[in-house]
């Protein structure tokens, strides 16, 4: 982490300010940011600009039951540190307030040149999660203040539609960890939807587009809530021939989507990063997701900010989505071994975990990864490996011990996000790090790979209901001693990993 919550310590004349027309997620935020700075001696103001105050009925009854008390002011004296939260300095959604000292915390895409003290971190759902995880850093519980506990989770749960755009497994962590007042969500989830925005869901669904060879759709909506984009896709996807859908509105600073998807061969999650690629952001479940599309990156592609060259730039980029894409099918796919080479893996050190010493044999797991949370049935027989980027995937003892030897040397985890099992019985969580033991790479049966050219989608023996993306440059892996067993190696770890091997 490049920013912590304590360099904020040595200023004194402090103001957080949220982009203008403020959301939960801007003001949860804030919030926390607060919460912390005043537990630590500081008196910071909390304020935003804009063109009018808060008048949202959520979002007031949010203000008032937590004891937000955000400002709503037009002028501000330049304060020795102004710190910009769920938005960056100098864009088009925020006020430009005058400082002495500008700092950044934010969960959007870059879009500029980034002040000094920034700290922004575009894989995540919601700027609450980045606050989050910033007062961990610190020491800091936000369970022991349950008013920041619920402005977090609240926030958190509407930027990214009730939790199904969640992309990062921190933000699973705060979605199931924090002591929110059950009550107050209640109230603030059921105030959400007011009779304009139910009108504007209604006029949408009338102007809808659908391909019906690619079997998607596309529909623009009025500006709203991001939560009513997520209501209008649920209706589109019920649709007869609509198999995945966009649902999108254009903003004064950009595009807010909706992604949904009812069919195995299309990740919500995965599309709505594609639409986002070089833009923005996106990222979800694997039937519920959604993004943003930042207005200047959009204007730095050469693409004008205009509804109907807008809506052309999205299905252009949809058609490009399903016309290339390859999808294979372990058990199905019969590989030309002609276009393939033999590689055999390197001798390096990973981790392993037995199942076994999580949970008794039967039990349901998950494990939560950067990829997601991936469901196991522990037996004796299943293990865990920790891969050298922090990769991580289950496999047999037999091919373990064909793959690997056991070393005493001591276990160092490599990834970003040291990776928990959650017992999907209870709700209980345990680090696989304590469990975790070396073991080397011997190289096993070896491969056969080929380089892909284009963008595939693989359905392995291992897990038949979802796929994993190869992108272009990547590698495709089939296993010597079984045809059958089909994978995807990112190109950056095949080459830390494989060898040619002339056997």
């Amino acid at each position: 982490m490049s920013l912590k919550l304590s360099d904020f310590l040595k200023y004194e004349r402090i103001v957080i300010q949220c982009h203008d027309n403020p959301d939960a997620d801007a003001l949860a935020s804030g919030f926390a940011l607060r919460w912390y700075l005043e537990k630590q001696g500081k008196k910071p103001r909390f304020i935003y600009g804009g063109n009018s105050p808060i008048a949202k009925s959520n979002l007031v009854l949010l203000n008032e039951n937590l004891g937000i008390n955000c400002e709503y002011v037009k002028t501000l004296e330049a304060p020795e540190l102004l710190i910009t939260v769920d938005c960056q300095y100098g864009e088009s959604n925020v006020t430009a307030f005058p400082a002495e000292r500008v700092a950044v915390i934010d969960h959007h895409q870059a879009s500029g040149t980034l002040p000094e003290m920034s700290e922004v971190r575009s894989n995540y759902g919601a700027c609450a999660t980045v606050l989050y995880e910033m007062l961990r850093a610190e020491g800091v519980d936000i369970n022991t203040d349950k008013n920041v506990a619920t402005a977090l989770y609240y926030g958190l749960m509407t930027d990214t539609g009730d939790f199904t755009e969640i992309s990062h497994p921190s933000d699973r962590d705060l979605r199931d960890l924090a002591a929110f007042n059950k009550s107050l969500i209640t109230l603030f989830r059921n105030s959400n939807l007011s009779l304009d925005e139910l009108r504007i869901a209604g006029e949408a669904l009338q102007n809808t587009t659908v391909d019906e060879t690619r079997a998607y759709g596309i529909v623009e909506a009025g500006p709203c809530d991001a939560n009513i984009l997520g209501i209008i896709s649920d209706m589109f996807l019920e649709v007869d021939g609509v198999q995945a859908c966009v649902v999108y509105n254009i903003l004064p600073f950009g595009v807010k989507y909706s992604v949904r998807s009812c069919v195995k061969e299309v990740k919500a999650n995965e599309l709505a990063a594609y639409l986002a690629e070089n833009i923005g952001g996106g990222g979800g479940h694997l039937v519920k997701a959604g993004g943003f599309l930042k207005k200047d990156l959009i204007l730095k592609e050469g693409v004008a900010f205009e509804a109907e060259t807008l809506k052309r730039f999205i299905e252009d980029r949809m058609n490009n989505y399903f016309d290339t894409s390859v999808i294979l099918y372990a058990g199905e796919y019969k590989a030309d071994l002609s276009e393939f080479a033999r590689y055999r893996k390197k001798r390096f050190l990973v981790g392993f975990v037995k199942a076994a010493d999580l949970a008794e044999s039967g039990k349901q797991i998950a494990i939560r990864t950067l990829e997601g949370d991936v469901d196991v049935t522990v037996t004796e027989d299943l293990y865990i490996i920790l891969n050298v980027n922090g990769e991580i995937y289950p496999i047999r003892r037999a091919k373990f011990e064909r793959s690997y030897e056991q070393s005493d040397e001591p276990y160092v985890y490599p990834g970003e996000y040291p990776p928990t099992v959650i017992d999907n019985a209870d709700g209980s969580r345990i680090s696989l790090l304590p469990f975790a033991k070396s073991c080397i790479s011997i190289g096993g049966d070896g491969i056969y790979a080929k380089e892909i050219t284009g963008r595939v989608k693989v359905f392995t023996a291992w897990d038949p209901d979802k796929y994993y993306l190869g992108r272009e440059g990547d590698y495709l892996a089939v296993r010597l001693d079984d045809l059958s067993d089909i994978y995807v190696i990112e190109r950056n770890i095949f080459f830390k990993t494989y060898d040619k091997w002339d056997a």
